[in-house]
């Protein structure tokens, strides 16, 4: 909601050719302090996680305990179309689209750890060995 509403922007990273410089990237340690707010991308996703939200209401699952645990944007196949130029030319004109996934769960109440019970520490088999070592010569040599 902050995208959309220029509180918060984007940085962009990775494909940041021609990208503008914005004071709010400075926030988020942005490479040359670039970024921008894709108010089209995040109200897709926004309607994406309210569709999850309803989902999980269906499936008898408790809301606010909803964490997101995974997510992933993968490239779909290219819709092809075509844009006529000059002197009879005729170039393609290609949309990107995407797929988005999106996998919510449960989060977990956190139980405390049993205090009555101490954990062994693993000690390495070459330890043990020396440990045996020691006790053998200690033992015979008396």
């Amino acid at each position: 909601k902050d995208v959309i509403l220029k509180k918060q922007l984007v940085p962009f990273r990775r494909y940041n050719g021609g990208i503008g410089r914005k004071a709010q990237a400075k926030n988020h340690h942005a490479a040359g302090s670039q970024g921008r707010w894709p108010k089209k991308s995040a109200e897709i996703l926004l309607e994406l996680l309210k569709n999850a939200e309803s989902n999980a209401e269906v499936k008898m699952l408790n809301t606010d305990a909803l964490v997101i645990d995974h997510i992933q944007v993968n490239a779909a196949a290219k819709i092809r179309r075509r844009t006529y130029r000059a002197h009879g030319r005729i170039n393609p004109y290609m949309s990107s689209p995407c797929h988005i996934e999106i996998i919510l769960s449960e989060k977990d109440e956190a139980v405390p750890k049993a205090e009555d019970e101490k954990e062994k520490k693993k000690v390495s088999q070459k330890k043990l060995k020396k440990q045996k070592m020691k006790q053998a010569l200690q033992g015979g040599g008396d």
